[in-house]
């Protein structure tokens, strides 16, 4: 009874889990939000306050009653909550400039700021029972657009659910303790507890910050459905054009070829029916439509897998499936491999087969070089705007400089037994995808290829 407590306690923390947006939609949010909304709000809020501390109370002279402490204390603490929104409002000014995480923390914290103020106005304004409580379920959904749900946004909302709940015990606390003199200036009569309408209240609270949550969920959840979708039906269709493109140039050289091979045998045996036989032309003849061959074939494969289906691919387990691969944990060896990534990469939609001669390719040509002992380095970084780089660095001999042009052309190797397409391949299937690679190398100092995915960018394909 207990697992199955457990497990049903797992699945809904899975299901009330999601991946924050996309860092540029985020932004755009707060943008709107915090700067385009909140910041000309609060401007005409605290022009509001000022007139009215000017106007309807004294900033300086004699100290009277415990309301003329209060309202000083107020006063002390509005200067304060001024030159924290001074400090915002810079930040926000600024997003573009700065890092996602610093314009989180800035939008969070200005939030319990202003939850604090506005508990500290709901104070002087009649406690549990102030007409600013609904300032609170303001801040709320305010949150909920600007933070993104997670831990940040629910602890957020609690505590500014929290802070009403704080406004409610002080005031009633105060009251039972103020004289009646003091009672009869501020208005008031002591209250002996909280009562229903402080109960209700603060249950709308907790009850918008879980709606608020939950609507986010699902709307989250709708545009990431929606914006997966356009990815894959993006990419298939532009694999698809790309295999057709594939099949029929392959269509067209294959006959060609075929002709040519077949006159080849011909012009063999009528020279050697009439005993002035070349065989040297011949076999050159036959071996380049042989090499021919490969080429078309090597073409057909890129149509095969073209017409495959994309797949919403996890970089760090294809990562670790082509290590296994490439250097299986069973053949021993003096290569040693160094994984610098981690877990949380963004989904590459792509063709499994794609990916996997890249990687495979990639670690292939790490291997050869080192031969017997040697360091491999596999990194993966996910950036700002979700594009990722794979980099496979080798500290074997290296690549000279006047190889490193040539080293992506079709059958140019430096190996004995190299077919000079591995890396024709990685250049390939990486451009179907928008994406790009390159060769950073010093004789000595080995190489490291670096191919950079845009996660959500649309193919391209190199004619």
């Amino acid at each position: 009874m207990k697992q199955s407590h457990e497990l049903w306690l797992k699945r809904l923390f899975k299901s009330l889990e999601i991946p924050a947006p996309d860092p540029s939609r985020l932004l755009r949010r707060i943008e709107f939000m915090e700067r385009n909304v909140m910041l000309p709000v609060k401007a005409v809020f605290i022009g509001m306050i000022l007139y009215s501390f000017d106007y309807s109370s004294r900033w300086l002279g004699p100290i009277l009653s415990t309301p003329d402490v209060t309202v000083e204390t107020l006063q002390f603490i509005f200067s304060f909550y001024i030159l924290a929104n001074f400090i915002f409002a810079i930040l926000l000014l600024g997003a573009e400039r700065l890092p996602l995480a610093v314009v989180q923390w800035t939008v969070v914290t200005s939030s319990l700021v202003d939850g604090l103020w506005i508990a500290a106005m709901a104070y002087m304004t009649g406690g549990p029972d102030s007409i600013l409580f609904w300032l609170f379920v303001a801040l709320i959904v305010r949150n909920a657009i600007s933070v993104p749900p997670g831990f940040s946004q629910l602890f957020l909302n609690v505590a500014i659910s929290l802070c009403y709940a704080l406004v409610a015990v002080l005031y009633v606390s105060v009251l039972s303790n103020t004289d009646e003199f003091n009672l009869r200036m501020m208005d008031s009569t002591p209250q002996e507890d909280l009562g229903e309408p402080f109960v209700l209240r603060l249950t709308v609270l907790f009850l918008t910050t879980a709606c608020c949550y939950g609507a986010q969920v699902l709307l989250e959840r709708q545009q990431l459905a929606v914006e997966e979708a356009g990815e894959f039906a993006a990419r298939e269709a532009q694999l698809h054009s790309a295999g057709r493109l594939a099949a029929e140039f392959a269509h067209q050289i294959k006959n060609p070829l075929a002709v040519i091979n077949s006159t080849a045998f011909s012009l063999q045996r009528a020279l050697r029916e009439n005993k002035a036989a070349a065989p040297e032309q011949i076999e050159i003849i036959q071996e380049e439509v042989a090499r021919a061959d490969k080429v078309v074939t090597q073409i057909m494969g890129y149509a095969q897998l073209s017409e495959g289906r994309v797949e919403k691919l996890n970089l760090s387990e294809e990562l670790d499936r082509a290590v296994a691969q490439i250097f299986p944990a069973a053949v021993p060896t003096g290569t040693k491999i160094h994984r610098e990534y981690g877990r949380d990469f963004p989904p590459l939609f792509m063709q499994r087969g794609h990916l996997s001669e890249i990687l495979l390719n990639l670690l292939q040509n790490a291997r050869e070089t080192l031969r017997e002992t040697g360091n491999v380095f596999i990194s993966a970084v996910s950036r700002r705007d979700q594009t990722i780089d794979i980099s496979v660095r080798d500290d074997g001999i290296g690549i000279a400089p006047e190889k490193k042009e040539r080293i992506f052309e079709a059958y140019y190797t430096t190996k004995e037994k190299g077919s000079g397409l591995g890396l024709t391949i990685v250049k390939h299937n990486a451009e179907l995808y928008g994406g790009t690679v390159r060769v950073e190398s010093e004789l000595g100092k080995g190489a490291k290829f670096i191919v950079i995915f845009p996660a959500k960018a649309l193919m391209t394909f190199s004619k």
